[in-house]
């Protein structure tokens, strides 16, 4: 993920908004209740290494890079700024070009580094506060380097088409075709050089500053359980806890927390869709999600088509879905707190971690040896962190780092299926990562759209395997009830997400929202979506408090439906596919950012500009339903 559309650094964006999943790394013993309580039954979990990046916050080498890189910057705009117009048109332009962008790529690849462990470190303890100096501390160092390199892309794209074509016919700068053509596309978008430089510098005052706020805040809230006070992750993992009285408990509790808090998450929701507004004025972006939709390099069209798709079918995906969940828990509604509760019928106990590592690893192994072996090193060189701990942020996700390192997963793992899921989820896009790191820091990076791909193609894989060696009925029954869920909160949950987003985002542009307003708007599009089976009770309006995704990534969660729709397409191509589907997949994700979606979907014979293509994919959902009511 990279943000907004502003020519600055991709790693230093990157490495801002890997937070925004976000979770951090200590090393501080468990405390608590629900996570040491959970220790025995889980097995050990892994905590990552991540001395691969540097040895400590204290380390030596993070005062060097970071002079390094201060340095690096400043030789960088002295020797080109400026200079770009003259130096294509010599006749050696295309390799003096080259050189520079290569030399641009490696401060890239040296700031990711940088970046992403102070990101990773601030994502396993958030409430440390030696902890939070140094991710502010190394976030500053990082913007103010490269602001000396903002002139680069702004100048390269007043460069004509035709001179820049010429340089390209140089096999040397030809290598970087795809970051160049890329790159012009937010040519129409760019300002002025010292406006630019202006809202990159307010950044670290702005929206990054409200950004850490949301994420120290939501870190650091507690919530009344019975008698104890849990934070946000074991509270939420309640909700899915097998005693109805726990759910209940938990929901409430999480409604009072967030209703004494609701005064700062409007404030920080209020300015940041003001700061996004004032952005997207200045740029001349005419729609609230626009800018999301050229960083996904993903045509408003499609999106629009995939939301209108979702929506349509709400009736026969989760109204329908929810209808018979009620009937199996012998109910007309089901209060919000129970939408995902685990089946009657579902087995209990819970996934130890080397099982789930089993299961993900023998999934993966199944599709392709190769995915399986790069899945295998998350394990074994301590790629993954997974322990619930204080402090560490709520969620999950897969972060790339920089290409001279490695991916990092972070999740918190509790030993549901779910959990599995989560697993085989973040693994996809970790394989994904490592196969497109070999195109470099400039090129690495995928659109969101096709990023959540991969991930749900890990998922799918592991949802097969399991189903085809579940013979038992009842079981077979759970774990279909699960997939659908779990689709459900990818597609028809997420698309609301969006939904809810832009009726915040374009109600603002006329003044600030109050708690109650925003909590109106989420009603409306949760009651849309979740349909007349869900009895969505007093406490819920305050439930978009702590999406992440609304802070960090505004717009991101459509992402999801894509990802999901696209592999339902993908799967059933896999599944009626002669021999070589694993190649040409593995060869899509090793691509990176070098082709556009379309591009790539192109070997499969898939295309999401047909009206056609979301309906298949969402007919998917629809058939696994069918089945369901079937066994009912």
């Amino acid at each position: 993920m990279h943000s907004g559309s502003s020519p600055s650094l991709e790693s230093v964006m990157r490495a801002k908004s890997a937070i925004s999943r976000a979770a951090k790394s200590s090393r501080k013993p468990v405390k608590g209740g629900k996570a040491s309580a959970a220790k025995p039954k889980t097995g050990k979990l892994p905590e990552w290494n991540l001395t691969d990046l540097y040895s400590g916050i204290d380390a030596p080498e993070i005062a060097r890079d970071l002079q390094q890189m201060d340095a690096n910057c400043i030789t960088f705009e002295t020797d080109y700024k400026g200079k770009l117009a003259e130096g294509i048109a010599r006749d050696d332009g295309g390799l003096w070009l080259a050189e520079a962008v290569r030399r641009y790529e490696a401060i890239d690849d040296l700031a990711g580094r940088l970046g992403s462990y102070a990101g990773l470190v601030h994502a396993g303890d958030s409430i440390d506060p030696v902890i939070s100096k140094f991710y502010g501390d190394v976030s500053e160092r990082l913007t103010a380097a490269s602001l000396h390199l903002l002139f680069f892309a702004l100048e390269l794209n007043r460069i004509d088409d035709a001179v820049i074509e010429r340089a390209m016919q140089t096999p040397e700068l030809a290598h970087y075709r795809p970051w160049i053509e890329d790159l012009r596309k937010d040519k129409p978008y760019q300002l002025e050089d010292r406006v630019e430089q202006l809202f990159h510098e307010k950044s670290q005052s702005g929206y990054a500053a409200w950004n850490r706020l949301f994420d120290q805040t939501i870190s650091s809230l507690r919530f009344k359980v019975g008698t104890k006070e849990l934070a946000i992750e074991p509270t939420l993992n309640l909700l899915q806890d097998r005693a109805p009285e726990k759910r209940k408990a938990a929901a409430q509790a999480l409604a009072k927390t967030f209703k004494d808090n609701e005064r700062t998450f409007a404030l920080i929701t209020n300015t940041l869709a003001k700061d996004k507004e004032i952005s997207d004025r200045w740029r001349g972006f005419q729609d609230v999600a626009d800018s999301r939709h050229l960083n996904n390099r993903v045509e408003r069209e499609v999106v629009d088509a995939l939301v209108g798709s979702v929506r349509t079918a709400y009736p026969r995906l989760s109204h329908r879905y929810y209808s018979l969940k009620a009937g199996w828990f012998k109910k007309k509604k089901l209060a919000h707190w129970d939408r995902n509760a685990p089946l009657p019928f579902a087995a209990t106990g819970t996934i130890a971690w080397p099982e789930a590592q089993k299961m993900v690893l023998t999934a993966y192994r199944g599709f392709s040896a190769d995915m399986a072996a790069i899945a295998e090193r998350f394990f074994t060189d301590r790629w993954i962190d997974a322990p619930v701990r204080p402090g560490k942020a709520p969620g999950a996700f897969s972060h790339p780092t920089t290409p001279s390192a490695h991916p990092y997963v972070l999740m918190n793992y509790q030993g549901k299926p779910r959990d599995v899921m989560t697993l085989a989820h973040e693994l996809g896009h970790g394989v994904h990562q490592v196969l497109a790191a070999k195109n470099g820091a400039l090129m690495a990076p995928t659109p969101l759209t096709l990023a959540e791909t991969a991930s749900v193609f890990g998922e799918m894989l592991t949802f097969k395997r399991l189903l085809s060696q579940t013979k038992n009925a009842r079981q077979r029954q759970a774990l279909l009830a699960g997939k659908v869920e779990d689709m459900i909160n990818t597609v028809v949950r997420q698309i609301a997400f969006y939904s809810f987003e832009r009726a915040v985002h374009t109600e603002r542009k006329n003044g600030e929202l109050t708690a109650e307003r925003i909590g109106q708007i989420w009603l409306s599009v949760q009651g849309e979506s979740l349909g007349p089976a869900i009895d969505i009770r007093p406490g819920y309006e305050n439930f978009w408090m702590y999406i992440p995704h609304f802070i960090h990534s505004p717009f991101y969660v459509y992402a999801y439906a894509f990802g999901d729709c696209l592999v339902n397409s993908l799967y059933a191509v896999y599944e009626n596919a002669s021999e070589g589907f694993a190649e040409r997949y593995l060869a899509m994700l090793a691509a990176g950012g070098t082709k556009h979606y379309s591009e790539l979907l192109k070997p499969f014979g898939l295309d999401a500009k047909d009206p056609k293509f979301w309906d298949g994919g969402l007919s998917v959902i629809a058939g696994m339903i069918d089945e369901l009511e079937s066994m009912a």
